[in-house]
């Protein structure tokens, strides 16, 4: 397992250097993206629309969700408007990639500060706490983890869920899918017995169908941070952004939040 991650890591940096040195020669020489953003006013937003309650697409195809409203108090908090923010899709595989080639200035997507992760790119001050959870149907008899050896578990690739569950289930079955929403399906089709992943992003499919269930044993914290590409060119935009989410937190915005989208 090790080796897998110091191999996906190279990986990753190859893919961000060819990227950056073939692809984009113009840019050797970087601005501040603090400034940057400042001038062309508005922030570049990575936000996985498809993690319902955290980003998802309204019935009118706005985006909406705690990682969306958490994205508008920054853009308040930096240039004095929440609706100066423009979202570009991201996947739990894409994010880092996307945010180290400058193609959003920021990730606001669920996602877990590891050292692993540290390696490649930088994280704001943690704004919240997930626990690695176990969602399966409502009739099943599956009470922990343990019970799952011999038996098919999800898992959406990129997220902390995979590596957690072969420490903790060396034998499992992993079975990785795109999205939540696709091992969602998976799991209600029979194809999977269970989905593993952060209970605050498995709860919002427990709360809008009753024919799945959360189950109440977490086998992990997971502290959720904002991504930032690894340079010097973002320090000062990481600050402010620390700045605001310590603002939240002490204007109990984070709070409230946590109960508008998860109960």
């Amino acid at each position: 397992m090790k080796n897998l991650i110091i191999t996906c890591a190279v990986i990753f940096l190859v893919l961000v250097g060819f990227y950056f040195f073939v692809q984009r020669p113009e840019r050797y020489e970087q601005s501040d993206l603090y400034d940057e953003i400042l001038k062309r006013d508005y922030i570049k937003v990575g936000i996985n629309t498809e993690a319902k309650p955290f980003g998802f697409r309204d019935k009118d195809g706005t985006i909406q969700g705690y990682d969306a409203d958490l994205a508008h108090y920054v853009a308040q908090y930096i240039l004095h408007d929440p609706a100066k923010v423009r979202f570009i899709s991201v996947t739990p595989s894409n994010r880092m990639l996307k945010v180290s080639t400058d193609e959003v200035d920021i990730v606001i997507a669920t996602m877990t500060i590891t050292p692993q992760r540290e390696e490649i790119i930088d994280f704001s001050v943690p704004y919240d706490t997930a626990g690695q959870a176990l969602l399966v149907k409502s009739s099943s008899k599956i009470t922990t983890l343990g019970e799952l050896t011999d038996q098919n578990i999800g898992v959406v690739w990129g997220t902390t869920a995979e590596k957690s569950l072969l420490n903790l289930l060396p034998n499992a079955h992993v079975v990785g899918f795109k999205s939540y929403k696709d091992a969602y399906k998976a799991l209600k089709n029979g194809q999977i017995n269970a989905i593993t992943s952060d209970d605050t992003i498995l709860s919002g499919f427990a709360l809008e169908d009753k024919e799945v269930k959360l189950l109440p044993k977490r086998y992990s914290r997971e502290p959720y941070g904002m991504g930032f590409k690894k340079s010097k060119t973002t320090y000062k935009f990481r600050q402010k952004v620390d700045e605001a989410i310590l603002d939240m937190k002490q204007k109990n915005v984070i709070n409230r939040l946590h109960k508008k989208w998860l109960g």
